[in-house]
């Protein structure tokens, strides 16, 4: 019997880790601020610790003159859903520089900050 609950017992640990994200993946709660054209996106941290120095503390959009605060310019804009509307949350981690891609080079205004950001299906645990 005791032959069989080890596997039995490895099997559910290993489900369960499937389900996760990695804990030395710093995951984050972030929002999409603006949708412009030409994946001209704005993103807004809302939950998890980021150095400071990677985002705007303080960032106005000129054309709405709407005040946002610890936001970042999309800089993976390769590999963002489509499916995330303006205002919609998500969990993210960040991510190495998306291949290149065409992206047309109309001008919205958006944060001078950048970031790299990988989408999770899932919440961060």
């Amino acid at each position: 019997m005791k032959i069989l609950a080890i596997p039995l017992i490895a099997a559910a640990a290993l489900f369960q880790q499937c389900n996760r994200v990695p804990a030395t993946t710093k995951c984050y709660k972030g929002r999409l601020e603006v949708k412009a054209l030409c994946s001209n996106y704005t993103i807004a941290i809302l939950d998890g610790s980021i150095d400071t120095s990677l985002v705007e503390a303080a960032w106005t959009d000129e054309s709405t003159g709407k005040q946002y605060q610890n936001v970042f310019a999309l800089g993976s804009p390769c590999s963002f859903p489509d499916s995330i509307q303006q205002g919609q949350e998500f969990y993210f981690t960040l991510a190495e520089k998306d291949k290149d891609c065409a992206v047309c080079m109309a001008y919205y205004p958006k944060p001078a900050k950048a970031l790299s950001i990988k989408v999770l299906d899932k919440p961060c645990r």
